[in-house]
């Protein structure tokens, strides 16, 4: 049984659908990538699963639980389980909060542990996150960017979740840094057994760090499957254009960029199996 499964997800506002009718499975264990240009409905999606959003229709299973029908107590217990990292460290983290106090809130709002356990805790998680915690009560101004980054990610794990929600994690960082971050999640994942939904634009890191990948085109999934048969042969034309689009190391190498036209996108087809596991809206 897959960790997570959406089921024909949607998420409507006013006349404007974020979401539709979207479905994949997630298996424990694993980076899935959820990837698409601004506004496609990726981040929407990521916060729906959550029921950080309210969706309009669908389900989402949790360990074959359908939390959309959880009441605030069932709700409540299944966050500890679920958690998201926001894609801006800057205005992710309280600014009038120490790193100790943010770090620690997840332990405070769930009611685990008490005084020294919880300070122990503290340091614990900052040490995870290869932070110095000598600078716990230090405010989130006087620390970089992705210093900033891991502090979120400390506050995310404190209550031991299985589950991540990745949004967007390195997108508002150096690339220099960018890497560090990469890193520290692929040794997080493998040491707490950590799934990971992993939110992204950035095609080349998906590339990297993601078994499979849904390719999201105005709130549609328009393709999906293994990252490597995608990225070796993508079918939508909406995934060409944005793999052409890719930037290639060598400045003098020819790449012909694709240009997608809305007369190449057949809006009304359904998913079908290009090859093992590999499903395109063509």
């Amino acid at each position: 049984m897959p960790l997570v499964e959406v089921d024909h997800l949607v998420k409507q506002y006013a006349r404007i659908t974020a979401v539709d009718e979207v479905s994949f499975a997630i298996e424990e264990g694993e980076t899935f990538g959820l990837v698409g240009e601004s506004g496609s409905g990726k981040t929407t999606t990521g916060r729906c699963i959550l029921r950080l959003l309210e969706p309009t229709s669908g389900c989402v299973r949790f360990r074959g639980e359908n939390i959309f029908e959880f009441g605030a107590s069932r709700l409540r217990r299944m966050r500890r389980e679920m958690q998201i990292v926001f894609q801006d460290p800057y205005a992710s983290l309280n600014p009038r909060m120490r790193a100790r106090q943010i770090v620690e809130e997840p332990l405070v709002v769930h009611r685990l542990g008490w005084g020294a356990e919880r300070r122990e805790r503290v340091v614990e998680l900052f040490r995870l996150v290869g932070l110095d915690p000598s600078h716990l009560d230090r405010y989130p101004d006087a620390f970089s960017g992705g210093q900033r980054q891991r502090i979120g990610l400390a506050r995310a794990l404190a209550l031991e979740p299985s589950f991540l929600v990745l949004d967007e994690p390195v997108s508002a960082l150096d690339m220099s840094v960018q890497s560090q971050v990469v890193a520290l999640l692929a040794d997080l994942q493998a040491r707490l057994k950590l799934t990971y939904l992993f939110i992204s634009h950035d095609l080349r890191l998906v590339e990297h760090v993601c078994s499979r990948v849904a390719v999201m085109y105005f709130g549609k999934i328009v393709e999906v499957g293994p990252t490597a048969s995608i990225f070796a042969s993508p079918q939508h034309p909406y995934t060409r254009a944005l793999l052409s689009a890719i930037p290639v190391p060598d400045p003098d190498a020819k790449r012909e960029r694709i240009v997608l036209h809305a007369a190449d996108v057949n809006r009304t087809a359904e998913l079908r199996e290009i090859s093992g596991g590999h499903w395109a809206a063509v």
